[in-house]
Parts: C-alpha cells; sequence; structure tokens
C-alpha cells in the first residue's frame, strides 16, 4: 500500500525514476481496485465508480510509466509506443520489466538510494 500511495503523491511528476516495485505495486493496486469497484458497479447496476476511478488514477499511471521509462534509461516519450496494436504493449511490457540502469540522465539509481 505505501508504493501505492508513493504514486499518488507524486501525481504529476514526470521526472526522476521509478523502481520496478514502484511500478508494479501501483500496477497491482490499480487492478485489485478496478476489480473490487467493477463487482460493487455490477452488484448496484451502475458504471460510474469505475470509470471515476480510471479518470483519478489516469495521470499518476502515465507519470509512473515515464518514471519507470526513465529508470531504464529510455525517454518517457516511448509511452507512446504503447499505442502500437499488440507490438507496443509487447515492447512497454518489456520496458518496465527490465532492471534499473546506473545512473543515468534521469538521476541517480533509486534502488542504491534506499539501501
Amino acid at each position: 500500500m505505501e508504493w501505492y500511495l508513493t504514486v499518488l503523491k507524486k501525481y504529476a511528476v514526470f521526472s526522476g525514476r521509478a523502481r520496478r516495485k514502484e511500478y508494479w505495486m501501483f500496477a497491482l493496486f490499480n487492478i485489485i481496485a478496478s476489480v473490487v469497484l467493477g463487482v460493487v458497479d455490477g452488484v448496484l447496476g451502475t458504471a460510474f465508480l469505475g470509470i471515476i476511478y480510471s479518470l483519478a488514477v489516469l495521470i499518476p499511471s502515465i507519470a509512473v510509466s515515464v518514471r519507470r521509462l526513465h529508470d531504464t534509461d529510455r525517454s518517457g516519450w516511448w509511452i507512446l509506443i504503447g499505442f502500437v496494436p499488440i507490438v507496443g504493449i509487447i515492447v512497454l511490457l518489456v520496458f518496465t520489466l527490465l532492471d534499473s540502469k546506473e545512473d543515468n540522465r534521469f538521476g541517480p539509481n533509486p534502488k542504491l538510494a534506499e539501501a
């Protein structure tokens, strides 16, 4: 939960770097929240809770994705490759799974900063 809140505190911070753990824990909590809200929407017969949540976490999701790309020493503009069907999603998945690079143009290695 700490990693989820960390991303929300950096709501629109597109500079710096994000570790794999920060990115994937945020993704995990997003999936859990979306499923729970989907069930609640289904029970209530509405569709607005999921939509409101998705809109609320849109900017933080993009920001943490850009910071994750920075951690692998790639420009945040690589996120646009996700618009290419299938191949773009696979490329982004591979980039987010890669390990952190040493100190790069986007800042010091966040793994070493926490140690």
